[in-house]
């Protein structure tokens, strides 16, 4: 039902599914992003959960919708492509973060108390500011597989597996968006200007990388397994070397852990119930 409704909206052109998956899932992060607007001082607790739900989401995609598939679907059962695909991504995002130095999730700073309300803009602190802005070309660098997994999976024509990992990577924008935000506003910034920006900068990169993976996977189809794993490999090493260990450091390691298994659960369920 729900793969026959996406086709009669958008066809049948894998190049369009990648288009459409990349405005779907930076308007998530959007709307993430947004939620400063009405949850105006999300707690450290909140936002740790909230984080371990998309570290979850991202670790059951990566195998369901794109190490497993990349290996019994389109590499007839031998799993060397999609592993050095793996294994590529990794090392990829590894020497990427050896350049971008790692900003991580800004949410434990408070909000100055001199605001004459919530949206007011205050001063902005010049280091908490330099921080924010490595954080971002951090995000978005993290962004990049996702687009990439997303595309990559409509490319591959099968929908059974692309529209659910559209979900799930879209699910999981929403924290990543709230917690860009945060760290603005943490920074001094105004809550309703970052918003919006940290919604269009997600757009930026995710939409052409979607598109671009549908394209490649579509010229070149033996890319296919290779470009799965290389996404999969990529996410993994976000969750791994960023999000887990940003949620386990201010004590809240138990609700981050929950928070995971609830992402986990949540995305075996798409993959089963959309299949």
């Amino acid at each position: 039902m729900v793969i026959e409704t996406f086709t009669r909206l958008f066809g049948t052109d894998p190049l369009i599914h990648g288009i459409v998956g990349g405005v779907v899932i930076a308007a998530f992060n959007l709307f993430g992003a947004s939620l400063v607007l009405v949850w105006r001082n999300p707690s450290e607790r909140s936002l740790d959960g909230a984080l371990g739900f998309a570290a979850g989401v991202m670790l059951a995609a990566s195998f369901t919708s794109l190490i497993i598939p990349g290996i019994e679907v389109y590499s007839n059962g031998n799993p060397i492509p999609v592993l050095l695909g793996v294994a590529l991504g990794a090392l990829l995002l590894d020497r990427s973060d050896a350049l971008v130095p790692h900003a991580h999730y800004l949410v434990s700073g408070k909000r100055r108390a001199d605001a004459a309300s919530p949206d007011h803009e205050l001063p902005i602190d010049d280091e908490r500011f330099a921080g924010v802005v490595l954080f971002v070309l951090a995000i978005t660098l993290h962004n990049m597989p996702e687009g990439l997994a997303v595309g990559v999976g409509f490319g591959s024509g099968d929908l059974a597996t692309a529209i659910p990992l559209m979900l799930a990577i879209g699910i999981q924008n929403v924290p990543e968006g709230l917690a860009v935000s945060v760290a603005a506003i943490n920074a001094g910034l105004d809550r309703r200007t970052y918003a919006v920006f940290a919604g269009v900068r997600s757009g930026v990169v995710e939409i052409p990388l979607a598109v671009l993976g549908a394209y490649a996977v579509g010229v070149v189809s033996a890319l296919l397994p290779y470009a799965m794993g290389f996404a999969a490999g990529a996410m993994l090493f976000v969750i791994s070397d960023e999000i887990v260990p940003e949620t386990h450091t201010r004590g809240n390691e138990r609700i981050a852990t929950l928070g995971t298994l609830a992402g986990v659960i949540v995305m075996l369920y798409l993959d089963i119930a959309l299949a």
